[in-house]
């Protein structure tokens, strides 16, 4: 089974011609840990020139099973090491769609072990963060899209495939926009919601802890200001125009995302 469409991209600095064939074949091998074809892939490379970064190397990849979404991002101190970390992380996330297809239904993982597998990438295989001046800080990227209702489950599925540190969605059964994220190292789960209560709706298999704190009313401007003076990673908020639930976020260069329900 072969990767029908690979785009491998260099978005900063000099990265060998070597580790971008690697890379390549690293991607078309992951085929084999997945009975649907992969669609697209989309890899992207970099490595920062200056020596006060610990891990200048950063592979990217996102690969389209027919409509599934698989997704990783890392850094490591050279690109062919950045290159096997990543090449790990996709063939982990693989072989997991692959078990909750034959399941049929949401498998839930077991705890982790020291040296096993934990939800989410752990902070020394990430990216590092730019500490940019905030005076220079601003919205870079905005994502609008309409909010699959979902359940929290499927939710932490789908935050466990792509990745991130944090997803955004509309709890199924209230109709109340919610974000899951990892609450710590250890793969914790957490959610945040404005259903308004701290109990989590029913029904649920992953373990998760739902927030006592409803996500404040703030306006952009404000949303930034916090995230400015905390180190979380995003704030989630209800826009006082529309009533929805915003996230602004950290990126990696040091600039604001903003993800807003359609």
């Amino acid at each position: 089974m072969d990767v029908l469409d690979l785009e491998v991209s260099v978005t900063h600095g000099d990265v060998p011609e070597a580790a971008k064939q690697y890379a390549a074949d690293k991607i078309a091998q992951l085929a084999r840990y997945t009975r649907r074809p992969i669609l697209y892939a989309t890899l992207r490379l970099s490595l920062e020139p200056k020596p006060s970064i610990e891990r200048p190397a950063v592979a990217e990849a996102t690969l389209d099973l027919g409509g599934q979404v698989v997704r990783a991002h890392v850094a490591a101190r050279d690109p062919m090491a950045a290159i096997d970390l990543l090449d790990d992380r996709l063939r982990r996330r693989l072989e997991r769609q692959a078990r909750r297809v034959n399941r049929g239904q949401f498998h839930r993982p077991a705890p982790a072990q020291p040296g096993g597998w934990r939800h989410g990438d752990l902070p020394t295989q990430r990216p590092e963060f730019f500490d940019r001046p905030i005076e220079e800080r601003e919205v870079v990227r905005n994502k609008t899209f309409a909010l699959a209702p979902m359940t929290c489950d499927e939710a932490a599925w789908d935050l466990d495939m792509l990745g991130h540190d944090f997803y955004l969605f509309t709890e199924i059964e209230s109709g109340s926009d919610a974000v899951i994220f990892h609450a710590d190292d250890d793969g914790h789960l957490e959610l945040i919601w404005t259903g308004g209560n701290s109990s989590a709706p029913g029904g649920v298999a992953a373990a998760l802890v739902v927030s006592n704190q409803h996500p404040p009313e703030l306006t952009l401007t404000d949303a930034e200001e916090r995230l400015d003076n905390s180190d979380e990673v995003f704030v989630f908020f209800v826009h006082p125009e529309t009533r929805r639930g915003n996230v602004v976020y950290r990126r990696y260069d040091g600039h604001y995302g903003l993800i807003t329900p359609a």
